[in-house]
């Protein structure tokens, strides 16, 4: 589903900023050669999501679902100076991808990557966190969402990737469709819960942002 038309898509495109040019190389290479590019952010939210990190400033940033890397140097766009990111993948075939892009950028040694299951090494982290992306299984946003709001400072700002879902969250859910159902249950638990407060937005395949009070 295309919330905008292809042309309105284009203009905004067109009018926010440029592409880094290591992105636009990241963006093709994952295109050329990774299955499933869709799962790239992309110039427009890659944008956003730098933009809300620059604002944010935040000292330590979790990611939770890796992919190629490409969200992880939008947010490392605003780090500060002696910022931290955790970013968490279970891919082992991406690790090296991912690592070469990292190595050419200055957050090259502010960036650590954990392989392995999030419900696994989440419990393990040690650090306070002001931005989490959750963009992985969507089977699993509700259980990341309970353990991560526990390491959030206060203020901190939780993203959450696809929670459109192309739209399947308007449609009549088909028996085994589990995902389009876990993540109705997620919405509806982002606009409820007293820990945060949330404004959807219709960014890409769309964008949560929580604010946790």
């Amino acid at each position: 589903m295309h919330f905008l038309s292809e042309e309105l898509d284009n203009y905004v495109t067109l009018h926010s900023q440029d592409e880094p040019e290591l992105l636009v190389q990241l963006n093709k290479e994952t295109h050329q050669k990774i299955l499933q590019p869709r799962m790239l952010s992309g110039h427009f939210q890659g944008r956003v999501l730098s933009m809300l990190s620059k604002i944010i400033h935040p000292t330590n940033i979790l990611e939770v679902g890796t992919y190629t890397g490409y969200a992880t140097l939008c947010l490392a766009e605003g780090l500060s100076e002696n910022g931290t990111i955790d970013t968490l993948d279970n891919e082992e075939e991406l690790f090296d991808f991912q690592r070469k892009y990292f190595d050419k950028t200055i957050w090259a040694k502010q960036i650590t990557q954990h392989l392995g299951d999030a419900i696994d090494i989440i419990p393990t982290l040690t650090k306070k966190y002001d931005l989490v992306f959750i963009d992985a299984d969507k089977e699993n946003y509700i259980n990341y969402f309970h353990l991560i709001v526990p390491i959030m400072n206060k203020g901190g700002i939780i993203l959450s990737d696809n929670v459109l879902w192309s739209g399947k969250v308007l449609e009549e859910i088909k028996p085994n469709d589990i995902t389009t159902k876990i993540l109705l249950e997620y919405n509806q638990l982002l606009k409820d819960d007293p820990r945060v407060e949330t404004v959807l937005l219709p960014i890409r395949d769309g964008l949560t942002l929580s604010r946790v009070l």
